[in-house]
């Protein structure tokens, strides 16, 4: 697991949002997409669900978030 992958998702989960995460990691969205997919992929369960009005995180993704958020706040 990348650091990359987990910073990605977590912007994805504050923002709620693909759009608003690629504008604030100024990456392109299909790379965004495929990054959270490959950690989804690697831990072995969906961490957001995605609809026409928005992003919503799992009930495993909000554990996920809660674990990474305070991992990378010790990694500053």
């Amino acid at each position: 697991m990348e650091l990359r992958h987990l910073r990605y998702f977590l912007a994805v989960g504050e923002a709620s949002n693909f759009t608003k995460a690629v504008a604030q990691l100024r990456v392109a969205q299909p790379a965004l997409s495929r990054r959270v997919k490959n950690l989804e992929d690697e831990i072995g369960v969906d961490l957001l669900r995605v609809s026409p009005r928005g992003v919503t995180l799992t009930a495993e993704g909000r554990l996920f978030f809660g674990r990474s958020s305070r991992a990378a706040k010790a990694h500053r």
